[in-house]
């Protein structure tokens, strides 16, 4: 795949003149290996420039949009190319809920019996030929009367036989999908299992095995030996009947690198139960799901006898019942679904024109239902069939969303939270085209036609880029703007001046400020917004590689590795204000004696400092990287440009001082 074929071009760089070849393999056993060792090949730069686009495209969302979440909301935000799309989604769809009215609407189910004494329900179907539409208690109840003074014929019956296929082996996404509907698997736990089961485990005392071929693909595509060999386990262990004259091959989903087989079991030989105690209970769920799924996709198909009995009612009222018997298991003998389980029962002894005895009618009310929220394994199936993104970063994607407080799960859907909704509403409305869906599923085709040869990366990259770097560069002089529009009026005063207090975004949630700032800066969290837990933000800790996250200290918010007490790494939180020395992150520091003051996070090879809290705002006379505040009133401040020294008014300038609550 691409990112291997990129790590394979950068180790070759390490290497210098030599001759290197890329080995290929796809599970982790001794034949798999020695088997790519056997077939060397040669780097293709196709790969690597294809991946090697979407890592900086992805970087260029990611680092530079992120920051201007910063200015117009809160610092710690993240916005991401393929993350941001998901939000959108999600939050998409709740607005469609919140939309959404119920209209009332009723069904009619009747009870029946024919001559031979059977005992069955049929449901209304159709009145003149169509879809009834009963709205009200009354109209139901009108025609219930109706029906009661009718006779009930036997109209039609139909059967047919009916057969079932198999889906193919999973890829990464459906295998996340089943995971999480079957067994209960987030999906990334899903991964962390599927993970530790293509890297091995000892069974019966002996060697690591691995269980699995690799896990991260999009393709359905099966080896050759794979395929033999679980057709003659399918023979020995079930029977011909279970076999297919000809093994089965699966489409090509469009758009798929298939650089790898589908996941499956490296040998369909060591069945589940055979090793059920050398695995954890979750290794077993999973190994469980991705044998059977394999075995099952190369077995026969499944049979019916579907029966439907059309019953008339009075001249042109239809009644309808319908049913289904399996008559041959196939590969639901080792892969059953909840459509299998049990027969549906339908009289066997009923014939046309038969006049049936009316026991019972049934009016039912109903509303209809707004769409339903996301489960991880709906929205990994949303991105999936709309082409966004790939299955390998799904896991990573929805973690990323709860990590952000972005959207909380509630009975086992995702719900976006207000900040999530706001995130959301802003990096639309401000790149409309960026986290557009269409947009970002045609950029995974123009990644795919790099890999294919027929775009060059860096046109794709500059077709890219120009437009973003307009629009980013346009936007980010409304943050101040953008973030006044967040504010909310409340009815709250402040304890120390009195002054009114408005509804603000901080990196906790929602919080009330004194509308007196920086004279007054009072704040106090919002009721019923306050939270105990701690954010976690893109940056990782540069001693241990964990989740950095923002606490609270006595001298206000800082950066602290999530690994504490084993790693004590803590640090400033950046203004998002580059140095104008040496490009670091321009940070809140303390001298000595405790005075704050504002300095390079490089300190000490940047020794660049000021006293003056720098203000995310580029001067509009000579675009230096921010401005400082040098006075005026609360209503309407003077801000300086450190560099060339001008100064400008607030009003003038629409401008807000980045605070960081």
């Amino acid at each position: 795949d691409r990112e291997g074929e990129a790590i394979a071009f950068h180790i070759s760089e390490i290497i210098g003149d030599k001759v290197v070849k890329r080995v290929l393999f796809n599970e982790i056993t001794k034949a798999g290996i020695q088997s790519g060792l056997n077939s060397p090949l040669e780097l293709d730069m196709n790969k690597v420039n294809a991946q090697q686009a979407r890592r900086i495209m992805d970087r260029l969302v990611g680092y530079q949009v992120s920051p201007f979440l910063w200015k117009s909301l809160t610092y710690g935000l993240s916005a991401g190319r393929v993350q941001s799309v998901a939000l959108r989604i999600i939050c998409e769809r709740e607005a469609e809920i919140k939309k959404f009215v119920p209209k009332e609407y009723w069904t009619i189910s009747s009870t029946l019996k024919d001559k031979a004494g059977e005992t069955f329900k049929s449901e209304l179907f159709k009145i003149d030929g169509n879809t009834p539409e009963i709205s009200t208690e009354q109209e139901s109840s009108s025609l219930v009367s109706k029906l009661k003074a009718s006779d009930f014929r036997v109209k039609e019956i139909k059967q047919k036989d009916a057969k079932r296929n198999p889906a193919p082996p999973f890829t990464t996404s459906t295998l996340q999908q089943a995971g999480a509907r079957r067994k209960g698997l987030s999906p990334r736990n899903t991964m962390r299992i599927a993970q530790q089961l293509y890297e091995g485990v000892q069974l019966h005392g002996g060697e690591l095995v691995g269980l699995i071929t690799y896990m991260r693909t999009d393709s359905t595509r099966i080896a050759d030996e794979a395929i033999t060999a679980v057709r003659g386990y399918i023979n020995s262990t079930l029977g011909n009947e279970y076999l297919p004259e000809q093994p089965r091959y699966f489409k090509k989903k469009k758009g798929s690198q298939d650089a790898h087989e589908a996941v499956r079991p490296t040998d369909v030989t060591i069945t589940p139960e055979s090793i059920k105690n050398d695995l954890s209970a979750e290794q077993f769920k999973l190994y469980d799901l991705i044998w059977r799924r394999f075995v099952a996709s190369q077995m026969s198909v499944a049979h019916f006898k579907q029966t439907s009995i059309d019953i008339i009612a009075g001249d042109d009222i239809l009644f309808r019942t319908t049913g289904s018997i399996k008559t041959f298991d196939g590969y639901l003998n080792i892969y059953p679904d909840a459509k299998s389980e049990g027969d549906t029962f339908v009289p066997s002894m009923i014939e046309v024109n038969e006049i049936l005895d009316l026991i019972e009618l049934t009016p039912d009310q109903h509303f209809t239902k707004p769409p339903g929220r996301f489960s991880e394994s709906g929205l990994i199936r949303e991105l999936d069939n709309k082409g966004i993104g790939r299955p390998s970063t799904y896991s990573q994607i929805i973690t990323t969303l709860y990590n952000r407080d972005y959207v909380n799960k509630d009975e086992g859907r995702m719900v976006p939270t207000d900040l999530g909704e706001t995130v959301s509403t802003v990096l639309v409305k401000s790149f409309p085209n960026i986290f557009n869906i269409e947009f970002t599923a045609k950029m995974e085709e123009e990644l795919d036609q790099i890999e294919s040869g027929v775009q060059k990366w860096r046109s794709v990259l500059s077709d890219f880029y120009t437009p973003f770097e307009k629009t980013l560069s346009e936007v980010s002089k409304l943050s101040a703007s953008i973030k006044e529009s967040l504010q909310e009026e409340s009815d709250e005063i402040c304890e120390v001046c009195g002054k009114p207090m408005i509804v603000k975004w901080g990196r906790f949630g929602k919080f009330l400020s004194c509308t007196g700032y920086p004279e007054c800066k009072f704040s106090k969290p919002l009721e019923g917004s306050e939270e105990t837990h701690d954010h976690v933000t893109d940056e990782k800790c540069e001693k241990c590689g964990g989740d950095m996250v923002v606490k609270r200290g006595r001298n206000g918010e800082f950066l602290a590795c999530s690994n504490y007490p084993t790693c004590k790494n803590t640090k400033s939180i950046p203004l998002g204000i580059q140095c104008p020395k040496d490009g670091g992150d321009i940070v809140a520091r303390r001298t000595k004696r405790g005075r704050p003051f504002f300095g390079c996070s490089n300190y000490p090879d940047c020794d660049f400092a000021m006293w003056q809290k720098p203000i995310a705002v580029s001067c509009p006379s000579c675009e230096y990287a921010f401005m400082v505040m040098k006075g005026g009133n609360s209503d309407n401040p003077v801000y300086l440009c450190t560099n060339c020294k001008n100064e400008f008014d607030k009003s003038d300038l629409n401008i807000e001082e980045k605070e960081n609550a």
